[in-house]
């Protein structure tokens, strides 16, 4: 019976672990390249196009994940009687878009950066503008906000955790769980190893990428 209830223990954690990663590495695969794009509206010459991302940006900015996560689940329901998004998909939709704005501040700030220099002799060589941002300005771009990018993409670790609001089965979920039901902290223990040792491998990721890029000087 003990080692059955173990079992079923290590399943549910298990699952909350998965969630996690799934979460953490679905919301960079769509966020990292949305900021990029959002990034580029922030520094646009159309003025009511700069303005209008500028605004959105600023409100997402300006309110807690936790907010967004309701407003996103619960809001087709409550706006116009749509039907509720499904759990995963509305933690996904509210993560993907809150990172982007701060993806798309840090990629703006290292984008304008970049000396003016640098385009205009891009342009006596005769390359174009794309040419110019892919080939010359982005590998500077990414060793200037890698600093930057990498606390973020640390604190998307232990983001995850606001999942748990609208009930998606993530770690911290599971320990919650054990905590009302069996009256056991040792959960919450388990739970802060996961975080310290991802956090951890992260880092040590960020470093070494940091030390790759080296030869570009600021």
């Amino acid at each position: 019976m003990g080692a059955t209830l173990l079992s079923v223990t290590e399943n549910l954690f298990v699952n909350g672990f998965l969630m996690t990663l799934k979460l953490f590495g679905m919301t960079l695969l769509f966020a990292i390249p949305l900021g990029l794009i959002i990034s580029f509206g922030l520094m646009s010459k159309f003025k009511p196009l700069k303005w209008v991302v500028n605004f959105v940006v600023w409100v997402i900015r300006g309110t807690p994940l936790m907010l967004q996560l309701i407003v996103v689940y619960y809001g087709p329901g409550l706006i116009w009687g749509g039907e509720l998004l499904e759990r995963f998909n509305a933690v996904l939709i509210a993560f993907v878009i809150n990172y982007a704005c701060y993806f798309a501040v840090i990629y703006k700030g290292g984008i304008e950066s970049i000396s003016q220099g640098q385009y205009e002799a891009g342009q006596v060589l005769g390359m174009t503008k794309a040419q110019i941002f892919f080939k010359v300005v982005l590998l500077q771009v990414i060793k200037r906000i890698l600093a930057p990018m990498s606390n973020e993409i640390i604190t998307l670790v232990k983001d995850t955790s606001l999942a748990r609001i609208i009930a998606v089965y993530e770690i911290i979920f599971v320990a919650q769980d054990y905590i009302k039901t069996d009256g056991i902290i040792w959960p919450l223990f388990y739970t802060a190893v996961f975080y310290l040792v991802f956090s951890g491998l992260l880092t040590l990721l960020f470093s070494f990428l940091g030390k790759k890029l080296d030869y570009f000087k600021s």
